[in-house]
């Protein structure tokens, strides 16, 4: 059985899904919760890029045991800074990558084949010098010239790359095409089998986890992938999708991963959760439907054997049959137990604080569900870096009046308190127009609103997502509460305190 390796770039790649932005707290919890699952190596982010991409790099090689990998542009600024952030990783890898395709060269790099060329000897050498691993990627090289990315691939091997990584960038290959790509350079260029061969299909085509399979029917052993598919335009290759399709199909592709598939379902809810990018229904493996039957003769044929209707054993993802429902008697030695189960690993503070969080919930609720807790925590974690923090709201609305919103927040750096008043349409448009007033935000768009029950009845958690764009990007927010108003400021505080990170 081959071992195929899974590189996670949830926290990389993943983040350029639009309006997605993980907080260094997000992003360290959902590090810690993949080296559960089991991946060989996450791809933390590009420490070049900025500050805050640096100091995640850097907390992420201090959490985890695997393999902790850097994005580096082929200059050796960027490479530098990549060692600087990995350098108390256990096992770090420094990612170099430059364009091979003429159109990239053409128009993004302004350069010719040779000059690429040389800069990819260049820069694979400097980074084997500061860093035991290195990965190589010529990006677009579904789209370039064959015999010039061999050319490429043999230059990043010649200056002794351990990985070469062959990225379908914009997901413009199909299966049998980039399988017979995977042959063709392992065919002609030498000593690549003595390396590691990786592939990161995009989702363009809806061909990625497709793609990736048949790389690795063609020799590749390693694939990069991100939790739910996240990235930028349609996404990337799947996880759970390429480790279950792997696991079920062992018969046929003969390889397999080193990934607890028990903790699957518990990793893409969270990452769902603190993404803000909700799971498509019929989403293969973690979907709520992925398990679900309505038609009655599926339903007759489950009864009697499973396996009629189920590839998969839903316990095998980690989906739970059973479910622990706490209350306002619990306590908080169950409560810690509970959150610890669904991956968090909160120290004493944010229990105490989640725990006192909880505690109000479930005096206005009959049972605090997983999804509930899930909730609280994300809403704390959202809250460790923001620079506001929700003070007191007031708010004034009928059908016959014009509604008013006063709302205080606390500037957590200075400890300030700012008080403004603003009218709106409405309540909830209201207090936004508030807090654009506080923070000089004025020029924020509201984007979109989205209004949801996190679970079922009349006492259910209400959980809102706002999008809010500006000249520097977009942002999203999420708040949870029992009253819908002020679910709806904190989700506007969050993206608030996203864009105010942002702006510097």
């Amino acid at each position: 059985m081959r071992h195929i390796e899974i590189l996670d770039t949830t926290l990389r790649d993943g983040e350029q899904t639009p309006g997605v932005r993980f907080s260094l707290s997000h992003k360290i919890e959902i590090a810690k919760q993949l080296d559960r699952l089991g991946v060989d190596c996450i791809e933390a982010g590009f420490p070049a890029s900025s500050n805050g991409d640096f100091d995640a790099v850097a907390a992420i090689s201090r959490e985890v045991g695997c393999a902790v990998q850097a994005l580096a542009r082929a200059t050796k600024n960027d490479i530098d800074c990549a060692a600087e952030a990995l350098k108390e990783a256990k096992h770090p890898i420094i990612h170099v990558f430059i364009a091979t395709s003429d159109l990239h060269l053409e128009y993004k790099l302004k350069m010719t084949r040779e000059e690429a060329l040389d800069h990819i000897s260049e820069s694979v050498a400097y980074a084997k010098s500061r860093c035991e691993r290195v990965q190589f990627s010529p990006e677009d090289a579904t789209r370039s010239d064959r015999e010039f990315l061999a050319k490429a691939v043999k230059r990043a091997v010649d200056a002794g790359a351990d990985i070469i990584n062959i990225p379908d960038t914009v997901g413009y290959t199909v299966p049998s095409e980039y399988a017979d790509l995977v042959r063709y350079l392992l065919d002609n260029v030498e000593g690549l089998s003595d390396k590691v061969l990786c592939v990161h299909c995009h989702n363009d085509l809806g061909l990625a986890v497709a793609n990736s399979l048949c790389a690795v029917a063609a020799g590749a052993t390693r694939i990069e992938c991100t939790v739910n598919g996240l990235g930028e335009r349609a996404g990337n290759a799947s996880l759970e999708e390429i480790v279950m399709a792997l696991r079920v199909r062992r018969d046929i592709t003969g390889a397999d991963t080193a990934i607890n598939t028990k903790e699957i379902l518990r990793t893409s809810r969270m990452v769902s959760s603190l993404s803000g990018v909700d799971i498509a229904l019929n989403k293969p493996v973690v979907g709520s439907n992925a398990f679900s039957h309505e038609s009655g003769i599926h339903q007759h044929g489950i009864m009697e054997n499973r396996r009629t209707y189920e590839i998969m054993d839903p316990e095998e993802i980690g989906l739970d049959k059973s479910t622990l429902v706490l209350g306002k008697l619990s306590g908080r030695h169950a409560y810690s137990e509970r959150i610890e189960k669904l991956g968090y690993s909160l120290d004493g503070a944010g229990i105490d604080a989640t725990f006192n969080r909880f505690k109000e919930i479930a005096s206005k609720k009959v049972a605090v569900t997983d999804s509930d807790i899930r909730a609280i925590v994300n809403e704390y974690l959202d809250g460790l870096e923001g620079k506001y923090w929700i003070e007191t709201f007031q708010i004034q609305s009928g059908n016959h009046m014009k509604a008013m919103a006063l709302v205080s927040l606390k500037d957590r750096v200075t400890d300030r308190v700012f008080t403004e008043s603003a009218p709106g349409e409405g309540p909830i448009d209201a207090a936004f127009n508030t807090i654009n007033r506080i923070a000089n935000a004025e020029s924020v768009v509201l984007e979109s609103y989205d209004l949801k029950a996190v679970t079922e009845g009349a006492d259910a958690l209400g959980e809102v997502k706002v999008k809010i764009t500006s000249n520097n990007g977009s942002f999203t927010g999420r708040g949870v509460s029992t009253d819908v108003i002020k679910a709806s400021i904190k989700a506007y505080v969050n993206a608030i305190n996203k864009w105010t990170r942002a702006k510097g």
